[in-house]
């Protein structure tokens, strides 16, 4: 056991968290055991539970701090094209899933019934679902449809990486581009797209190439 270090409350639960996520991340949820957690991070199992009753308390801190990362690092940029900006969110985001395939694994089937890990899974894609409407231009569509098609395309790419994670039957790229041309299928029917995929939103209309 490293030397026990005195730290203040908010930094041994940082602390905690951080031992976790590497442990989760490295081996299945099943693998890891409190015991470990604590002597990684140098304190007894008593101070360990102090703060984390158990360790579904303790990975959902993780799985929280998970989405929290992973929402910054999906930003979408406003200027480019829709297609650009799909492509890039779902490169960040399978890379992170990849990056932390036990953590997604744990969270999306060991624990798909818990209501706390539900309930960040159902945030972080209530976000993602409105930075798509503000920074893509679907929020200039018609709100329902448009609304209900993302947060149902949100959930079947969630479904289609943990897949991706679990078998691996095909590539990286398979899986990009299925996700991609499953919105641009289901916003068809409500959504004119051509312009907004080649970012030509703002010719005159006159301008444009006949159909």
């Amino acid at each position: 056991m490293p030397p026990r270090r005195r730290l203040a409350p908010a930094e041994r639960r940082s602390q905690l968290i951080d031992t976790g996520a590497q442990l989760f991340a490295a081996k299945p949820y099943d693998e890891v055991f409190m015991e470990e957690i604590a002597e990684r991070a140098g304190i007894s199992r008593a101070l360990l539970y102090r703060y984390f009753p158990n360790k579904r308390d303790l990975f959902a801190a993780v799985y929280q701090q998970a989405a929290d990362r992973l929402l910054t690092r999906t930003e979408l940029d406003p200027a480019r094209p829709v297609g650009e900006q799909l492509r890039a969110g779902l490169d960040a985001h399978i890379d992170y899933f990849a990056a932390n395939r036990n953590t997604v694994l744990a969270a999306n089937r060991v624990l798909a019934g818990d209501p706390v890990i539900q309930t960040v899974i159902t945030d972080e894609l209530t976000e993602l679902r409105r930075r798509l409407l503000d920074s893509t231009g679907l929020g200039d569509g018609p709100g329902e449809p448009v609304s209900a098609a993302l947060m149902g395309w949100l959930v079947f790419v969630r479904t289609l990486c943990v897949d991706w994670l679990t078998h691996r039957t095909f590539s990286r790229t398979e899986l990009r581009e299925m996700c991609v041309g499953a919105l641009l299928g289901a916003l068809r029917p409500v959504m004119d797209l051509d312009r907004m995929l080649t970012g030509d939103e703002e010719r005159p209309a006159d301008s444009r190439p006949a159909p």
